[in-house]
C-alpha cells in the first residue's frame, strides 16, 4: 500500500501539536451606526419603550402612584384598578394573551419583537448611543481599542462607563420603584435609609443591566435567550424575514459589470461586497449566508444596503423583508390558516379579558359555616346556624354596605346588617341565622347572603350557603 493510500488517523503536523482549547475568546462586535426608514421606526419604538418604563412609576392616579405592586399588602394598583391575590386568574390570563401575541407576531414577521421592543435590544441600543457619544463611530472605537492607554483614552472610556452606570442605576431604581413607592424610595437615597431588600434589588439590576447591555450584548441573544432556539418551530415559508436576494446579488464584486468565472465572463450581481450589512449587524452575522437564528430582524442591514443601492443607482430591496416563497418566485400569502388561527384566539382571549376585567366587582364575599356543629338549639327553642362572612373591599374607596338574606320564609339574621369598610380592609363578620320550629316547618335548604353598597348600587356580591335543620 502506497503512502498516499493510507488513512491518516493522527494529525502529526506542527500546527496540531500542543493542547486543544475548547474555549474561543469572544470577538467584540463594533456596530456601525446607520440611518434609514426601519431604524427610525426602531429608534421610535426603543425610545418609547424606555421612556414608558422610566416614567410610569412617577405617574399619579387619584393621589397615589398609578402603577404599584405592593407586595407587603398584597395589592397590585394599576391606574385605579386594585388586584389582589384572589385575582391571580387575571395575571395568568394576561400572560397567556402575551404568549399568543408573541406566537402571532412571530408567525407573521419573525423575530420582530427582538429587533424593536425587546428589553435587551432597548438597553443595548442606549448603551451604544452613549458609547458612540464618547468614543465615536465604529472606526474610531476600533482604533481606540488598539491604541495604548493615554489620558484621552482614560477620560473618554471612563466617562462612557460612568454614564453606563448612571443609566443602569436608574434602571434598578425604577424597577424597585414599581414595588416600593418611588417618591419615598428616591428621597430615602439621600438619608441612607434603604432597607436590605431594596438595596439588594437596586444593586442587582444595576449590575445586571451594566453587564448585559455593556459587555454581553449579543451574547445574551445568542446563548441566553431561549426565544432564539424555539422560534424556528413557529416559522414557515410565508413568514416575513430579513433576507438577501441571492438571485439578484450574485455573483458579488466591484468594478466592471463582468466577472470571470472559469473560462467565461458572467454578468455581476448588484451586491458590490462592501460588507456594510455585516458592519451594522448587532449580532455580527452576514445576512448573505441565509436565514440564521442569530438574526433579530432589526433591519439595520436593509437600511445599509438600500443606502448603497441608492449610491450606485440600483433599485432598493437587495436585502429586504420578504418570505422564502417570494424569494423562490412562488406566490406568497400573508393570511394563512395558522396565522388566522392565532389571530382569532388572540382576539377572542383579549376581548374576553377586557370584558371580564371591566365587569369585575371590587368586592369579595366568602361564607364559612361553623365546623363544630351543623346546627344548635338556643334556650328560646330557635334552631340556629352559625356562619362567618369574610368581606374584602378590593376597591380604592370607602363604602358603606348592607347585608341581606334570601331564603325560605321564617328565616332571620340576628346580627347587624350595616357596616363600613375602608379600601383594602378585610372584615370578618359573625352571622347567626335562625327560625322558630314552633311557628314554621322547615327543611334543609339553600340560602343566599347578599352584600350591597349603599353608595354604589352596582357594587353587590352574593354568596350561596346551606341552612341545616334537624331531621324529623
Amino acid at each position: 500500500m502506497s503512502e498516499r493510500d493510507r488513512i491518516k488517523t493522527v494529525d502529526d503536523s506542527p500546527e496540531a501539536q500542543g493542547p486543544i482549547s475548547l474555549y474561543a475568546k469572544r470577538k467584540r462586535i463594533q456596530v456601525k451606526s446607520i440611518t434609514g426608514r426601519f431604524q427610525r421606526i426602531r429608534d421610535f419604538s426603543i425610545i418609547s419603550t424606555m421612556g414608558l418604563y422610566l416614567a410610569l412609576p412617577w405617574v399619579r392616579w387619584d393621589g397615589q402612584q398609578a402603577v404599584l405592586f405592593d407586595l407587603p399588602n398584597r395589592q397590585f394598583h394599576i391606574f385605579g384598578l386594585t388586584l389582589w391575590p384572589q385575582d391571580f386568574l387575571f395575571l395568568s390570563w394576561a400572560l397567556i394573551i402575551a404568549a399568543f401575541a408573541l406566537f402571532f407576531f412571530t408567525v407573521l414577521a419573525g423575530r420582530v419583537y427582538c429587533g424593536y421592543v425587546c428589553p435587551q435590544t432597548t438597553w443595548t441600543r442606549f448603551f451604544q448611543w452613549i458609547e458612540q457619544l464618547f468614543e465615536g463611530d465604529r472606526h474610531s472605537r476600533m482604533k481606540m481599542d488598539e491604541a495604548p492607554w493615554s489620558m484621552s483614552k482614560v477620560l473618554r472610556r471612563g466617562s462612557k462607563h460612568v454614564m453606563w452606570l448612571v443609566l443602569a442605576f436608574l434602571t434598578g431604581l425604577t424597577f424597585v420603584g414599581y414595588f416600593s413607592p418611588i417618591t419615598d424610595l428616591t428621597i430615602r437615597i439621600f438619608s441612607f435609609e434603604w432597607g436590605g431588600w431594596e438595596l439588594f434589588w437596586v444593586g442587582f439590576f444595576t449590575v445586571a443591566t451594566y453587564m448585559n447591555a455593556g459587555f454581553m450584548r449579543e451574547q445574551v441573544c445568542l446563548y441566553m435567550c431561549p426565544y432564539a432556539r424555539f422560534q424556528s418551530v413557529m416559522f414557515d415559508r410565508e413568514t416575513l424575514i430579513v433576507s438577501y436576494d441571492e438571485n439578484r446579488g450574485e455573483p458579488r464584486g466591484r468594478g466592471s459589470k463582468k466577472r470571470q468565472q472559469g473560462t467565461q465572463a458572467v454578468e455581476k450581481g448588484d451586491c458590490i461586497d462592501c460588507g456594510l450589512c455585516v458592519q451594522v449587524c448587532p449580532t455580527g452575522i452576514d445576512i448573505r449566508d441565509g436565514l440564521q437564528y442569530e438574526c433579530i430582524t432589526c433591519a439595520a442591514c436593509i437600511d445599509a444596503c438600500d443606502d448603497v443601492m441608492d449610491h450606485i443607482d440600483k433599485p432598493r430591496g437587495l436585502i429586504r423583508y420578504t418570505t422564502e416563497n417570494a424569494l423562490e418566485g412562488k406566490k406568497s400569502r400573508v393570511l394563512r390558516p395558522r396565522l388566522i388561527g392565532y389571530g382569532i384566539v388572540l382576539l377572542a382571549m383579549a376581548t374576553l379579558f377586557m370584558v371580564t376585567l371591566y365587569n369585575r366587582v371590587p368586592l369579595q364575599v366568602d361564607v364559612l359555616r361553623d365546623r363544630n356543629q351543623l346546627f344548635r338549639v338556643a334556650s328560646s327553642g330557635r334552631v340556629e346556624n352559625v356562619y362567618r362572612l369574610e368581606i374584602l373591599n378590593k376597591g380604592q374607596g370607602t363604602h358603606r354596605y348592607t347585608l341581606s338574606l334570601e331564603g325560605p320564609e321564617g328565616l332571620r339574621m340576628d346580627n347587624r346588617t350595616e357596616f363600613t369598610i375602608q379600601p383594602g380592609q378585610h372584615l370578618s363578620l359573625p352571622v347567626t341565622v335562625s327560625y322558630d320550629p314552633y311557628e314554621v316547618e322547615m327543611q334543609s335548604s339553600t340560602i343566599w347572603f347578599s352584600v350591597r353598597s349603599l353608595d354604589d348600587p352596582d357594587l353587590e356580591k352574593q354568596h350561596e350557603s346551606r341552612f341545616i335543620t334537624p331531621r324529623r
